[in-house]
């Protein structure tokens, strides 16, 4: 059977939202095969996509499904984006509803098509990988595991039913999305997050008991592993050398940085993901609650030192704050009240933990 591929497209939010699908060759719908959702980055499309991850010809040659939806178009440039959180352009400052569009593009091709529901994955690149992430904080009851490329977190409430496995791919040479955070020089003028920051979000999520493991580093690339998580839920984190906001292994496009030679994304991607499944017998649901924003807010901010914490809950609240590249620098437990003074004057996070929540807050510490 000859691979197939078509463009095609579903009503949903009041937009006529497109994507493009590819069916192995060895597809026959008798049996149920893995699905990966690959998201474009900023600008993107669908085929831009497709041709920077090489993810069809390796759907044909592992036997899954991949799907690759289109970013709504819009702004002074009509160009196509995701609604990230705080990233990115149209999509994201129209709060246009992609995580609602994927629910309903799961439901669609899992009734058109032989999808095996227990193996749906996720990757991205850019603001795909930005999407990434949101969906697993979102739709972590239909999600096996995820793999953004190039990308930061860009929502402050990550609350998943699950915990979910995460590879992520970065290059210390990204300057649109800087690996030790901040404004990067992209098109987008957002805050990103240290990577460091979402892997330790990340870990804390699903559990992880035992400190991470550099597995590799060497004037290539190094590779830093968290592996005593709830449910199996591995942390793989790749950063290269080499490369820049691009994909690994990847070709390099007219206008993009160059690709990294040092590892082959799209190859770990897969053999990461078959790895994992939607079944697992020990989850335990760590957020059953989506309301963490209105539970814990913190104040003043900026602040000079002392900051207050407003929270209807009084005890079981562990306080960890991280400086911009992700380092732990002040803990606290069961209290209202913490004292950053100490602190030098800067961005940093704070990581609240309750009992079945985890609630990320950015602080800014001025004189």
């Amino acid at each position: 059977m000859i691979a197939t591929a078509q463009y095609d497209s579903l009503s949903h939010g009041n937009y006529n939202r497109t994507y493009l699908l590819h069916l192995p060759a060895g597809y026959t719908g008798l049996n149920p095969l893995p699905l990966v959702v690959a998201m474009h980055g900023g600008f993107g499309n669908a085929y831009s996509m497709q041709a920077t991850s090489q993810l069809s010809l390796k759907a044909d040659a592992e036997n899954f499904v991949v799907v690759y939806p289109e970013g709504v178009k819009g702004g002074f440039l009509n160009a196509s984006s995701w609604n990230a959180g705080w990233c990115c352009g149209f999509a994201s400052n129209t709060a246009v509803d992609d995580v609602g569009f994927i629910e309903v593009l799961l439901d669609s091709l899992s009734q058109q098509y032989a999808i095996d529901s227990n193996r749906i994955y996720v990757t991205g690149m850019s603001n795909g990988g930005f999407m990434t992430y949101r969906l697993a904080c979102e739709l972590s009851n239909r999600i096996a595991a995820i793999a953004p490329v190039a990308a930061s977190m860009s929502i402050s409430n990550c609350s998943p039913l699950r915990p979910v496995p995460v590879i992520n791919f970065h290059s210390y040479l990204d300057t649109h999305i800087p690996y030790s955070g901040g404004i990067g020089n992209g098109p987008s003028s957002h805050y990103n997050l240290p990577q460091d920051s979402v892997i330790n979000t990340w870990a804390a999520i699903n559990s992880c008991t035992v400190p991470q493991d550099t597995l590799v580093n060497n004037s290539n690339y190094t590779l830093v592993k968290w592996r005593a998580c709830n449910c199996s839920s591995e942390i793989h984190h790749y950063a290269t050398q080499d490369g820049g906001h691009s994909w690994p292994g990847g070709p390099q496009t007219a206008s993009g940085d160059p690709s990294s030679s040092a590892i082959d994304a799209t190859h770990l991607i897969w053999s990461f993901f078959q790895q994992h499944t939607l079944n697992c017998s020990n989850v335990t649901p760590i957020r059953t609650n989506n309301t963490a924003a209105s539970i814990i807010q913190f104040y003043p901010n900026p602040t000079k030192g002392k900051l207050r914490a407003t929270s209807n809950l009084k005890q079981n609240l562990e306080i960890v704050v991280f400086n911009a590249v992700g380092e732990k620098v002040a803990a606290f437990k069961n209290s209202l009240e913490i004292d950053l003074s100490r602190l030098e004057k800067g961005v940093y996070f704070i990581q609240t933990k309750t009992t079945n929540q985890i609630y990320i807050d950015k602080i800014v510490k001025i004189d």
